[in-house]
């Protein structure tokens, strides 16, 4: 391999490793954040720039929304009649779909339920469905708990140390290379 293949392929190897290394740091920030608006600040469903992510975890809104699909929330005082809502119940987050609009009262229901929920207040509401990705939820309930931050941990450790160690294992196969060949050429002189 000539040198300049070699200098490339390092290059390429740096970006590829720096751009994981971003994407470890970014989910880890996350996850950071999103705890923290959740246990110090009480917020269970954050908005940033105005959208927030969350899990399905129940079977309410079968057809719709299956357990494990992530869904994307749009903070909106504009709610519709038919409208997929997420609100807080005091106790966890409730997707379902609006049934009724009466002034400042909205009254909820899961499509796969036979019951109204009870009446709440609009101001309750945190957002509106906007978009779903079906089963990616498990993905991002492992990457959100205590383990998963770990392995995104040592994922990026592992992506800094490992080229370099790699790399000096080579220097030092390269180094004892050339004490082999001058130990030779020494033998040969004598």
């Amino acid at each position: 391999m000539t040198a300049n293949k070699q200098k490339k392929g390092k290059r390429l190897t740096g970006i590829i490793r720096i751009v994981l290394i971003v994407i470890c740091g970014a989910v880890l920030g996350v996850n950071v954040y999103l705890a923290n608006a959740a246990r110090l600040v009480g917020n269970d469903l954050p908005t940033p720039f105005g959208y927030g992510m969350a899990v399905v975890l129940s079977g309410s809104m079968e057809p719709a929304l299956s357990v494990d699909d992530m869904i994307i929330v749009k903070k909106t005082e504009d709610i519709s009649l038919r409208d997929i809502v997420v609100y807080s119940d005091g106790r966890s987050l409730v997707v379902h779909r609006v049934v009724k609009l009466e002034g400042d009262t909205v009254t909820t229901m899961g499509d796969a339920n036979g019951i109204e929920d009870a009446p709440i207040s609009r101001s309750l509401i945190k957002g509106r469905v906007v978009l779903t990705v079906p089963y990616i939820g498990k993905l991002i309930n492992v990457i959100k708990s205590p383990l998963g931050t770990a392995l995104i941990i040592a994922a990026a450790i592992l992506l800094v140390e490992l080229p370099r160690i790699l790399e000096k294992k080579k220097d030092e196969k390269e180094k004892q290379a050339i004490i082999d060949e001058i130990k030779k050429l020494r033998d040969e002189i004598k």
